[in-house]
């Protein structure tokens, strides 16, 4: 049977709930059992969300940044352990996996946990095994061996279904897991908590949705305006009246000087990020996390806390920070290290201070986790992907600005986002209260600011929706018509399901209204309704007659055309039966209202078309662009359509047809990566249009690979598909110099690259290389000669001794 159920469980308070909930724990041995193995007392929605896995139900944890969730993930592993079955621990990023198989080495033993993500594999048979989500997908797709006896998989920040770029994997595994699965996953608090919990009850089973709203630690807004620092409530729900009036007094100054494009300049009194960490020292609120959503002012940051002088610790803790970053950096070669900055990035460490962004190198990155969660790195300036589960809690954490360049446009941040962002406050154990903190600049509005710290939850929204190579891998396993009815079951049609419902009750609202209207516009001389529409005519056409510009618009044959309609409609409604009736005019206005109601309806009917069964609408358009090209016939994939299902690239068709019509077959091992790393990369700027590029071999194949893309984009507009990415040949070069063996300085000279991408860019390329050398027989020896050329040095550093 399938369901779910709902429970808020931040309190429990009468004599009657103790009593019951002290019978629950004595019910479920496995929990208390494992509650003994920490040392804290676990609130109650933990507790309930551990009952509802040892009765064997599925769960949804919904519990704010820093609540603690993840206990419920560990306790799945160590339930599954004393049964014997195997655990799958989800995450969306390597760095959470990481981090997440550290944590779990420590407490169940290196031979019981394993990691498994795009590029590293660590005692893949492990019966705890921790992955990014899409490794488990990919799994499920290629009926891995590894799945046997999988009792249960924790999906950790699930929330990330919503991402518009990788959401779909999330969705993906949540339908095809097998039945016998228990699912436990762990959300932020989102607002429509039940609703997800509803829609995994009908793809799941019986699943419980546990609710907690309560923050363990709690958090305390304030406002930075100059020096002055105030709370930005003075109750709930009111923003505190002196910051309106500091505000005020802020703007005046600051639009006296406006530069000559009228933009407000900053205020003299803003403090530098140098004074406000040092404000914050005095006022005992460090250790803090500063959010820069750029990787330039984060470094830039560091730099003048330098400049300034600033050091945050004792020479003891200065001795320990070198040993530290010694130990996550002792594989780098020393040349290398130069490159990195190494020695400036110390100095930095050294004096407690640190920048964390997608451009450092993950070891560099690791380093600065491990010692800001020991405390010894005080003051860290980060992009916001820190905020995406890793475990970094700070007492302090300041926004510089509230707005964040999206890719397209600066954009405010979202609620969701600024409740991802502040959650960081607030060391459980440590702090007894966390602290939020907004610096004032002309750009800030207050009343927005307390928006933003209102709003609590946000809604989860779906982002699924069908690629290539999900398509084929279904069509694979289930035949075209299960696999279309098995994407009907996502969470973005049930979500789109529920709106339908809502505009087919507003539809059958109007016509109740219609059909009264109409009875009210009878007219016992004959047809109103007809009557109504040659009125309404009439006045279309003398609104096109009347238009000023209608010289512009209409030729005179045209003019004279509407003119010789207009009449014949005046003639037909001075005839009509209807036209001497007493009543006319009241008949009239119940029918205009009618027609009102019927257009409205027409837009509704189109909203209900464009959102059912979009999902499978969109699916039978990616099998026409599949049936076209040959990758399927009838119900089964091709040889080609083969090669397809074994490609999780986002330009997964692209790459499968370059690889069908021989782009690659004639290249050596450094040409190929460089001429498949345009499918992997995307320049962060669009001014490197014509990069260099290696050599004429790799050169003509860039030209055949983006005549194939525009083949595949005129077929893709055809059959309705949106296009793929169009290949982008920014890293070709530098992904060739390093296949040859060029140092990391001789790579990246006269490129604006940072290690970090270069690395992430790198592993990409390693994954890629790696599937389509299991896809492709004829290519494999030269992918694995491409991997081994490319996986070394700090590519094949991951990040300290895991």
């Amino acid at each position: 049977m399938r369901g779910w159920g709902v429970a808020n469980v931040d309190t429990v308070s009468t004599p009657a709930e103790r009593f019951a909930a002290a019978k629950l724990r004595n019910a479920h041995p496995m929990t208390r059992e494992f509650l003994l193995t920490f040392d804290f007392e676990f609130d109650p929605f933990q507790i309930a969300a551990c009952h509802a896995v040892e009765d064997g139900s599925g769960v949804l944890v919904a519990a704010p940044t820093g609540a603690g969730k993840t206990v419920v993930g560990e306790f799945a592993a160590y339930f599954a352990l004393s049964l014997g079955k195997k655990c799958f621990y989800t995450t969306p990023i390597k760095a959470l996996s990481n981090q997440k198989f550290a944590e779990f080495v420590a407490k169940f033993g290196e031979e019981k946990v394993g990691l498994l993500t795009g590029d590293t594999s660590i005692n893949s048979e492990a019966d705890i095994l921790v992955m990014t989500t899409e490794v488990l997908r990919n799994m499920l797709y290629a009926g891995s061996s590894t799945l046997k006896n999988l009792g249960y998989v924790v999906m950790d920040e699930v929330h990330y279904l919503a991402d518009k770029f990788r959401g779909a994997v999330w969705e993906e595994v949540l339908i095809h897991l097998m039945e016998s699965v228990q699912v436990i996953s762990l959300s932020a608090t989102v607002s429509n908590a039940e609703e997800f919990g509803e829609w995994l009850g009908e793809v799941r089973g019986n699943t419980q949705v546990i609710v907690s709203e309560i923050r363990p630690i709690p958090l305390y807004q304030h406002v930075l305006i100059g020096n002055r620092m105030m709370d930005l409530f003075e109750k709930p729900g009111q923003i505190n009246p002196e910051i309106l009036q500091r505000e005020r007094e802020a703007m005046r100054r600051s639009s006296l000087g406006r530069n000559r494009k009228g933009r407000y300049s900053e205020p003299s009194e803003r403090l530098s990020r140098a004074d406000i960490i040092e404000k914050l020292q005095r006022e005992s609120m460090l250790p803090a996390i500063t959010f820069i959503f750029s990787r330039v002012g984060c470094d830039a940051a560091v730099n003048q806390c330098l400049q300034a002088g600033i050091r945050l610790t004792s020479p003891e803790e200065r001795i320990e920070i070198i040993a530290t970053a010694l130990k996550y950096t002792a594989n780098i070669a020393a040349d290398d290290l130069e490159v990195l900055g190494f020695a400036q990035w110390l100095t930095a460490l050294e004096r407690g201070i640190a920048a964390h962004h997608a451009g450092l190198l993950p070891s560099f990155k690791g380093a600065v986790e491990d010692l800001f969660q020991r405390g010894l790195v005080k003051a860290v300036f980060a992009t916001e992907t820190l905020a995406l589960g890793i475990n970094m809690p700070a007492r302090t954490v300041v926004l510089e600005k509230l707005v964040k360049y999206n890719g397209e446009a600066h954009v405010p941040i979202t609620p969701g986002e600024y409740t991802q962002l502040t959650g960081r406050a607030g060391r459980r154990g440590i702090d007894i209260e966390g602290n939020a903190v907004i610096q004032w600049s002309p750009t800030v509005d207050s009343a927005a600011a307390a928006g933003l710290a209102s709003t609590r939850t946000y809604p989860l929204r779906s982002s699924f929706a069908p690629s290539y190579n999900m398509s084929i891998n279904l069509i694979s396993r289930f035949g075209r018509e299960r696999a279309r009815g098995s994407l009907e079951s996502s969470f973005a049609q049930f979500q789109a399901d529920r709106a339908v419902v809502g505009l087919a009750r507003q539809i059958r609202k109007n016509e109740g209204a219609i059909t009264e209207l109409l009875e009210q516009a009878a007219c016992h001389l004959g047809d109103f309704i007809d009557y109504a529409s040659i009125r309404r005519e009439i006045k279309e056409v003398e609104v096109l007659l009347s238009r000023r510009d209608h010289k512009k618009t209409f030729d005179n044959r045209q003019r004279g055309r509407l003119e010789n309609d207009l009449s014949d409609l005046r003639k037909a409604l001075r005839n009509h039966s209807c036209h001497s009736c007493n009543e006319r005019e009241e008949h009239a206005r119940f029918a205009e209202r009618a027609g009102r109601l019927n257009r409205e309806n027409e837009g509704l009917r189109t909203r209900v078309d464009a959102r059912t069964n979009v999902i499978a609408k969109t699916f039978d358009q990616i099998c026409q662009v599949l049936t076209h090209l040959k990758y399927i016939e009838g119900e089964k994939p091709t040889a080609q359509g083969k090669i397809l299902t074994k490609i999780y690239a986002e330009s997964d068709l692209l790459l499968t047809e370059s690889i069908r019509l021989g782009v690659f077959d004639e290249l050596n091992a450094a040409e190929l990566l460089s001429i498949v790393s345009c499918m992997i990369f995307e320049s962060r700027s669009a001014e490197n249009l014509a990069p260099k590029m290696p050599n004429p071999k790799v050169s003509a194949a860039l030209l055949e690979v983006v005549s194939v893309w525009a083949q595949l984009e005129a077929i893709e507009s055809e059959y309705g598909v949106k296009t793929q990415r169009e290949p982008d040949p920014g890293f070709c070069w530098i992904a060739y110099k390093w296949a040859n063996g060029g140092s990391l300085q001789s790579v990246l000279k006269g490129s604006d690259m940072s290690v970090g991408d270069f690395v992430r860019s790198t592993k990409q390329l390693v994954d890629l290389l790696n599937q389509i050398a299991g896809a492709s027989e004829k290519l494999r020896p030269v992918c694995k000669d491409a991997v081994k050329r490319i996986d070394r040095g700090v590519v094949a550093y991951l990040m300290g001794d895991l």
